[in-house]
């Protein structure tokens, strides 16, 4: 008799426009130190005070969350419905692979500075440190599928995003989370 296999269940998080900022940047755009206003399920990152406004010459955006600690490089990270109010084109890409990507003006309470490459929109992601990663069969950057069981249930694919600081959970932009009619804390089954 075959053994029936075992369904994998996974929480989502809904993640809203956010950016990531260097300590230079951030330097010309605040005044104060990066404040942690609460911590985030990915293990040593956080939710800072400190908000800024997305500006282009199409629209603007006001209280956009900066999530800390600070990094190597610049990203703005918007949905498609951002995107429209801004009058851009981001591409959907990973973390990090910003080349080519939109130009953003980003306002703090010091000062603005206009970004290149900065802008995208986040690929859909299932974060997992490497032992979650073993114990499921998964690789970085492997796909999945993303099995919603609702009212307007579907499919979605998303990428394995395996890191030290990797917290077991997957990650949507509201555009997203918004057509599928799912809310941070609810589950859906990932298959290999």
């Amino acid at each position: 008799m075959e053994k029936k296999k075992e369904k994998i269940i996974g929480k989502v998080a809904v993640s809203n426009r956010h950016l990531h900022l260097t300590k230079e940047v951030y330097d010309e755009l605040f005044d104060e130190p990066l404040s942690i206003k609460r911590p985030l399920n990915q293990i040593g990152e956080f939710a800072s005070f400190q908000t800024v406004t997305l500006k282009t010459e199409k629209g603007e955006i006001p209280n956009v969350r900066l999530i800390g600690p600070l990094r190597k490089y610049n990203q703005v990270e918007i949905s498609r419905s951002d995107a429209y109010v801004l009058g851009l084109n981001p591409p959907v890409r990973q973390s990090g692979d910003l080349e080519d990507s939109e130009a953003i003006t980003i306002v703090g309470s010091k000062g603005e500075v206009t970004l290149k490459d900065a802008c995208i929109q986040a690929e859909r992601h299932v974060h997992m440190n490497q032992a979650k990663a073993d114990e499921l069969g998964l690789k970085h950057e492997d796909m999945v599928k993303l099995i919603v069981d609702n009212d307007k249930g579907g499919i979605m694919e998303a990428f394995v995003k395996v890191s030290s600081n990797g917290y077991f959970e997957i990650h949507l932009d509201k555009d997203d989370a918004n057509c599928f009619l799912l809310k941070t804390g609810d589950e859906v089954e990932i298959e290999k």
